[in-house]
């Protein structure tokens, strides 16, 4: 994708809405978790979010990953904006980065059941590949295709592995930064060009001391 050119589309990433496991901080990867009410909850907030950024959101794409939380938080989003909550497309391209065997775990079980693979990984997070699994660039190469084939204004819906390789792709963020970035779930990302924004809702409790 060019991001120099001006008719390039604008794109709205949200990660997917809190799960169980994300609240125990496993790596989730493949595995198919569904949200939790707190995820739910997230979802209806990236929702109203897109209300404002949106005014026509007819005139959009709309494209999950297929994992199950993908599709909930994409359909709650969906129904925000008063569209059919199916009505979208998925693709395989926006699949969370593949942890292989360390899926199920925490970082602190990983360290202590495999140290030197761990420790590899923490010298190397963008190029070092888990058992079974994928690293970042492996990510960037199917992202990529997928962005290079958008023709119009999207809505993605995925998780915290692509939005990060979107920034990498697409903005001036460093290839090296991103295994470290905070992706949240309850924000959207706007990309236009090479710039960047998080976009949330302000409430009133926003400004309370």
């Amino acid at each position: 994708m060019d991001t120099h050119n001006p008719a390039v589309p604008t794109l709205y990433l949200i990660r997917h809405g809190e799960t169980d496991w994300n609240a125990r901080r496993l790596l989730q990867g493949r595995r198919d978790i569904p949200l939790n009410a707190v995820g739910q909850g997230q979802a209806v907030v990236s929702g109203t979010c897109l209300k404002w950024l949106l005014p026509d959101a007819t005139t959009v794409d709309f494209i999950a990953s297929p994992l199950g939380r993908t599709r909930q938080t994409m359909e709650i989003i969906r129904q925000q904006l008063g569209l059919d909550a199916a009505d979208y497309r998925t693709d395989e391209r926006l699949v969370e980065i593949n942890f292989g065997e360390w899926e199920g775990l925490d970082w602190q079980q990983i360290a202590e059941r495999q140290p030197e693979p761990y420790q590899a990984r923490q010298a190397d997070p963008l190029n070092f590949i888990p058992t079974d699994g994928e690293n970042y660039p492996h990510v960037f190469e199917r992202v990529g295709s997928l962005l290079n084939s958008l023709q119009r204004d999207t809505v993605l819906v995925a998780h915290a592995g692509v939005l990060r390789s979107c920034l990498a792709l697409l903005t001036d963020v460093p290839d090296t930064e991103v295994p470290l970035l905070e992706i949240p779930q309850d924000q959207v990302l706007m990309i236009r060009g090479a710039r960047f924004a998080w976009m949330r809702v302000s409430t009133a409790a926003d400004g309370r001391s």
